[in-house]
């Protein structure tokens, strides 16, 4: 399949769940990403949900991180640049739903692209060599270029791997594990 048709048949199959759903499996996912080698670093990069496209719930997620005293770190998207600012996640920070209707931090303590350790990464589909399909603006493929080469990327989905992505190109940049209801994939890039 083409990623076109891919974002499609896949919005239809988030849009099928329920809010119970959604909740049970996010917070299966979020129990999931304990299993992973992934808790000795410090800042670990988590996306806002966006409740109406019913994504992952992350608060889950965040609640780990608060848990485990790590540093979670949040964007703001630029639409006309197609790229992202990165703000450190506190109790002081202010957000507020963008346009789009995805949470953002107004302002903040701002974290380079290169400290982040770790990224969860939102997406629609994936496969089994680890590339991913996301909503199609190229704003984590940016983001992800600017982090440091060893940052560990996490796709975290619903819905199990497909077998082939067919029109992949040299600006995807793959996953390093992706977390489901059901399985944890580990990708070799």
């Amino acid at each position: 399949m083409k990623k076109k048709d891919i974002r499609i048949a896949f919005k239809k199959k988030r849009d099928k769940l329920s809010e119970e759903e959604i909740e049970d499996k996010s917070l299966t996912i979020a129990n999931k990403l304990l299993e992973l080698p992934i808790w000795n670093y410090s800042f670990y990069h988590i996306f806002l949900s966006i409740t109406h496209l019913k994504e992952v719930n992350t608060e889950f997620i965040l609640h780990i991180l608060n848990g485990k005293d790590k540093n979670a770190v949040v964007s703001k998207s630029d639409f006309d640049s197609l790229s992202m600012q990165h703000f450190l996640l506190t109790d002081a920070t202010p957000l507020k739903a963008n346009s789009w209707g995805i949470p953002e931090p107004m302002y903040g303590i701002e974290i380079p692209a290169q400290e982040v350790d770790v990224v969860f990464i939102p997406l629609l589909a994936f496969d089994k060599k680890g590339e991913r399909i996301g909503y199609g603006k190229g704003f984590y493929d940016r983001f992800l270029k600017e982090c440091k080469d060893d940052a560990i990327k996490i796709g975290l989905s619903f819905f199990e791997a497909l077998d082939k992505i067919n029109d992949t190109n040299v600006n995807d940049i793959g996953l390093d594990y992706c977390v489901t209801p059901e399985k944890i994939y580990e990708f070799n890039q």
